[in-house]
């Protein structure tokens, strides 16, 4: 009994709390890590290439239009910290503009600056989402039985 008990710890084979492997949590970070780095990579890892094209022209699109709208200066970890929280999860670039503003001090005012920080803002929610949905699908695709 305490042989077949050693079998089961096998660390490779060991389930963590979420009640996946490592191997398969490692993927599942794969998976959300590329999905943030760049919007629609985590869909692309899992072979959908339409939803990760439409991913990426969405988040994108809305991304820039938001920095048309307002300039490079919506982005601002100092004076909008809660619109860069949400900015923060288009990608990781975003830290790059956010430096970048900061130091050269582009101020934006009135409704360009609100416009601007609703659009990047929303763009990085909607990353969010489909970041979520990328390690969601990879997530189903590894609980389904090989062979079925």
């Amino acid at each position: 009994m305490t042989a077949s008990r050693s079998k089961d710890r096998n660390p490779a084979t060991t389930a963590t709390p979420l009640g996946v492997g490592p191997r398969d949590l490692a993927f599942l970070l794969v998976v959300g890590l590329s999905a943030w780095l760049i919007p629609g990579a985590g869909h692309l890892v899992l072979r959908e290439k339409a939803r990760a094209i439409i991913i990426f022209v969405a988040i994108a699109l809305t991304f820039t239009i938001g920095l048309y709208i307002g300039s490079i200066g919506v982005v601002n970890p100092v004076e909008g910290k809660l619109a860069y929280a949400a900015q923060i999860m288009n990608s990781p670039m975003v830290t790059v503009l956010g430096r970048v503003t900061v130091n050269n001090h582009y101020s934006v005012f009135g409704k360009p600056n609100e416009m601007g920080q609703i659009y990047t803002s929303i763009a990085g929610l909607l990353n969010l989402l489909c970041i979520v949905n990328a390690v969601y699908m990879a997530h189903l695709q590894k609980a389904q039985p090989t062979g079925a």
